[in-house]
């Protein structure tokens, strides 16, 4: 069901036929070589007539060239009659999603029927490698094919249109997937799959691979013997009788540890579980990949979520296509399995409130679009909401929840806000990291949950790697915490925020704040009439509640799957305390320079971090980088003494950990295009060394050290907290992990008596 973006059908049993070869399988990411004939129809194609071949904004392949018949992506055409071809490529030449545009012009002469233009993409007859197939996985990959035979712009849509298949590569990393919390005794699944270096769960994975548990685990057994073919494996029916902390050990068959499963923290009397959710995705018939059921089947299957929800562009959701949706989701949810809710992307234009996400409880529900600028039937335009304080109010008897999201548009609060139904911001995706979105809530007094999604548009839902686009970051994961899997337990948990956000890891964490005296617990936002119906000692996180103690305790614990860098201990927009799990002695040689931020809020956000670092009278024994997703832009080392990298950041961090040969000695030379300093290594410690860029937001660059080693995978803090009473609180942790992701947890609320 793709939406055909308005592209003409005038008579199109007469404007010809494409093909393309070969029509072999590709792997994603690597160079081929194609051949589309366009062979025209009855009208042919008259003098300065031209065709257009598109393909999908959400595309990566790479950028076409006609100059350098020796470089990547060469594009050649040629006329079979000899008429005079003119090249030209535009990133944003043709209606959305189909931006990306090929267009061959007949400069001189024109086409009769039966003439044909031949186009080589990806030419590789004078030394070309190629054109880079994109970095994910897609089994119609379409070259669309438009043909302007009159010469007046006017482009009619080929009815049969030329696609290849791009298939994932061999694997490279592997995942091991277990459920966060889970008493004892009770039932749960490891999920198990590979990738490859783009992130595609690979149907290659094969071979005998050893099972390990931390801690007796029924069911588990010993190795597993699989097959190429499926992308993903699931192995049902696991338990562990005791508390404590399980992690699964994945061996290849020459005993080499492959990867090591997330923790599962099996606890006694557990209340809340914890269900993975990725509430922000669109597929092909808005401005995605792969279809609304392939992307549901990926993220329920493949990515191990719980939840979900589709969140197409409301402008190309036509009714026939909501509808569908709406059935979709009836279909694929489960109580106790899968939760998928209906939903749509509310992406209004930044200046009349930005982007929402709309989530409904029920299937049935009128969808109020933005506008109906890709929509060509107009018979419901009357029940669009064109602001978001439009939207707000058409949705106010609804049954659904409302969060602030940033894409291409940025979610504006301080213009419209409704506390009743947008309950979170999300401050992760695909597209960044938006911390800003979160203190704009605290500005105007808002008391918001944090969630991330990945918004992906590559059909990876719920493990979305960014590939080689501009969306600079791995999309997001939110854990809700919830009484059970089921769509009433879950939006009960959304509108409590009793959730929080990672930047796409799996991780347990519990924030509580204990009382010294009894306090009153609100069953919803006092703003929103919500009333206190408990007096309580303890509060976790997305609660509401007034105190009257000076101090409060505040508790944190998490395990992670990658060793703990930082904890930062907040309370609105300061952080009161950093903790690190080791001490300025424990340091080793090892150091961390990080790039982070962004441009500004809209769009052209991105910041570019190409740059060098170079070692006076000391040497690089070794590096790693950090959240550098883009295989197109990485670091390398020219010698002993110098790195270089091509690195941009949307709003997250970058960078590179880097092992010298001496601890403390020479110096060490940075230069971006934002900045050029000279640093002495042996000034380089356990604080942040900040190097400011002017402007921006949140853009700058850190140096710090490491200890050679870090180990500590779990941390359990406890901190007396010293109230503010000029304005409420809101205490909430942002953990580093070594790895380059966050964890978030919502806000706790304390008011003043």
């Amino acid at each position: 069901m793709r939406n055909n973006a308005f592209h003409s059908t005038y008579l199109q049993d007469k404007v010809g036929h494409a093909t393309i070869s070969p029509d072999t399988p590709c792997v994603a990411g690597e160079f081929a070589s194609f051949t589309l004939t366009y062979t025209a129809g009855y009208f042919g194609i008259d003098d300065t007539g031209s065709l257009k071949i598109v393909h999908r904004f959400a595309s990566d392949m790479g950028k076409m060239q006609f100059t350098d018949p020796k470089g990547w992506n060469y594009v050649s055409a040629q006329a079979s009659n000899g008429a005079l071809l003119e090249l030209r490529y535009d990133q944003k030449g043709n209606i959305r999603p189909w931006d990306k545009t090929l267009v061959i012009r007949v400069q001189l002469g024109f086409l009769r029927e039966g003439d044909q233009i031949v186009v080589r993409i990806g030419d590789q007859r004078q030394g070309s490698p190629g054109i880079r197939v994109q970095t994910f996985a897609e089994p119609t990959f379409e070259f669309k094919v438009l043909a302007d035979a009159f010469a007046t712009y006017n482009y009619v849509e080929l009815p049969h249109q030329p696609s290849i298949c791009i298939v994932a590569g061999p694997p490279v990393l592997y995942k091991a997937v277990l459920p966060t919390e889970r008493n004892p005794g009770e039932t749960f699944k490891l999920g198990f799959k590979a990738e490859d270096r783009w992130g595609n769960p690979t149907q290659q994975l094969a071979g005998r691979f050893f099972l390990e548990a931390s801690i007796p685990t029924l069911g588990l057994p010993e190795f597993i013997d699989l097959h190429q073919g499926p992308r993903a494996h699931t192995l049902q029916g696991l338990s562990v009788a005791q508390v404590g902390e399980l992690v699964v050990t994945v061996k290849d068959a020459s005993g080499r540890i492959i990867c090591r499963s997330n923790p599962l923290r099996i606890t006694s009397q557990l209340k809340l579980y914890p269900f993975w959710a990725d509430l922000h995705g669109q597929s092909e018939e808005t401005i995605g990949t792969n279809s609304a059921t392939e992307l549901i089947e990926f993220a329920k299957d493949i990515a191990f979520l719980d939840v979900m929800s589709h969140q197409g562009n409301d402008f190309q959701i036509t009714t026939p296509f909501w509808n569908e949706l709406n059935r979709l989701t009836a279909q694929f949810n489960q109580d106790g399995e899968f939760i998928i809710f209906p939903g749509y992307e509310w992406s209004g234009n930044t200046g009349l409130g930005g982007d929402r996400n709309v989530m409904f409880m029920h299937e049935g529900r009128q969808i109020h679009r933005s506008h109906h600028a890709l929509v060509e039937d107009m018979s419901d335009v009357d029940t669009d909401a064109n602001s978001a304080l439009d939207l707000f109010k058409a949705l106010e008897e609804e049954d659904c929840v409302v969060f602030a999201h940033i894409g291409g548009r940025y979610a504006d609060i301080k213009i419209a806000h409704d506390g009743k139904i947008e309950r979170s911001v999300e401050v992760h995706s695909d597209w960044g990291t938006f911390e800003w979105l979160l203190e704009d809530a605290f500005d105007q007094g808002y008391r918001v949950g944090i969630l991330a999604n990945s918004d992906g548009h590559k059909g990876r839902h719920g493990a979305s790697h960014p590939g080689a686009s501009l969306f600079g970051a791995y999309g997001g994961l939110s854990c809700l915490l919830a009484k059970d899997l089921t769509r009433a337990s879950i939006f009960e948990a959304l509108r409590q925020r009793h959730h929080y956000a990672t930047t796409g890891t799996r991780a347990y964490l519990s924030t509580q704040v204990r009382f010294h005296a009894p306090a009153d617990l609100y069953n919803d936002d006092p703003h929103m009439g919500g009333k206190v119906t408990a007096s309580v000692q303890e509060a976790m996180m997305g609660d509401i509640v007034c105190c009257s103690d000076d101090t409060v305790d505040f508790e944190i614990d998490v395990s992670a799957g990658a060793p703990i860098e930082r904890i930062e201990i907040r309370n609105r927009t300061q952080v009161i305390e950093t903790w690190r799990p080791y001490a300025q002695e424990e340091l080793g040689s090892r150091i961390r320079i990080i790039w982070e931020g962004s441009e500004y809020r809209g769009r052209g956000r991105q910041t570019v971090w190409d740059g060098e670092a170079t070692f006076i009278d000391n040497e690089v024994t070794s590096f790693e980088s950090i959240n550098m997703w883009n295989l197109d832009k990485q670091i390398q080392q020219i010698d002993k003494n110098k790195l270089t990298w091509k690195a941009l950041t949307t709003g997250g961090f970058g960078g590179a950990d880097i092992t010298l040969k001496n601890k403390s000695s020479g110096q060490l030379h940075l230069k971006t295009p934002l900045f050029d300093r000279t640093i002495d290594i042996k000034d380089i410690g356990l604080q942040d060394l900040v190097l400011p860029t002017g402007g921006g937001i949140k853009r700058q660059a850190r140096v710090f050290r490491l200890p050679d080693e870090n180990q500590t995978y779990q941390a359990k803090i406890k901190r007396r907290i010293q109230r503010n009473r000029t304005q409420e609180d809101a205490l909430f942790v942002c953990i580093t992990l070594e790895d380059g992701h966050f964890i978030w947890s919502s806000p706790t609320y304390l008011l003043n008596d």
